[in-house]
């Protein structure tokens, strides 16, 4: 071992020592719901993520912008931990009001394709919601839909010359994507829902496959999509066929 290891071994033993004796510090305190949200607003990664697993409730839409606003932009740790309590409160009636309005919708948005499949799940469950909100769905379910176009188109693209991460990044999210269609397929406009699932059948990712299948096996009327069921249904991989 050189040098350079032992000294790289050091400050990442020294770090997690640091950040251990940090968690004791706020473990060991009594914060009131006032403290917590400025935590969660002005603190380090430790505090707001201690903050957002601490919190019991917000009390108003400009608590819920500053737990929303800690799900793009922050640490891993911050991101998943606030997206578990996003979809904690979004499931009390009485308080998703305080989460309805466009700037909420826009992280959302962004957090359904987050790198982390934890924060995709977590804030997919929580907008679930919100699916029988006209207002949300008319606001959110166009721009999912684009999102979800604009990464099939840009899959189309690729050939093997394409680094495998790249192509890994972006098929990542077109799968958390029809995810999210597969929750609100009824208010997406059906001609873009149509293009979306004749396209994302023929991506030679299986993952894409099986969710372009699970998707169709809500059942529709139109022949075209009937036969690309059918098609899948007789598809190579078990994952996908089986829907």
């Amino acid at each position: 071992m050189t040098t350079t290891d032992l000294n790289l071994n050091n400050t990442y033993y020294e770090t997690l020592d640091e950040n251990f004796k940090k968690a004791l510090n706020l473990i060991e305190r009594n914060f009131s719901h006032g403290e917590l949200i400025k935590l969660l607003k002005e603190g380090n990664i430790p505090e707001k993520q201690f903050a957002a697993l601490q919190l019991q409730t917000i009390k108003s839409e400009e608590e819920a912008q500053i737990l929303v606003n800690n799900l793009t932009g922050q640490d891993g740790k911050i991101r998943e931990t606030v997206s578990l309590k996003i979809n904690e409160f979004m499931s009390n009636k009485n308080l998703l009001t305080y989460f309805e309005n466009l700037q909420c919708y826009d992280t959302f948005l962004e957090a359904i394709i987050d790198i982390n499949g934890n924060i995709c799940r977590n804030i997919i469950e929580a907008t679930s919601n919100l699916e029988n909100n006209n207002a949300f769905c008319t606001y959110f379910c166009p721009k999912l839909a684009d999102k979800t176009i604009s990464l099939i188109e840009t899959i189309k693209t690729f050939n093997l010359q394409d680094g495998k991460y790249k192509i890994n990044k972006e098929v990542f999210k077109l799968y958390w994507c029809l995810e999210t269609i597969f929750r609100f397929h009824n208010t997406i406009d059906f001609n873009k829902l149509k293009y979306i699932l004749l396209s994302a059948k023929n991506i030679d990712e299986y993952t894409i496959r099986e969710k372009t299948a699970k998707i169709l096996s809500l059942g529709f009327e139109d022949k075209e999509l009937q036969s690309a069921r059918a098609e899948l249904k007789q598809d190579k991989n078990y994952y996908v066929r089986r829907f």
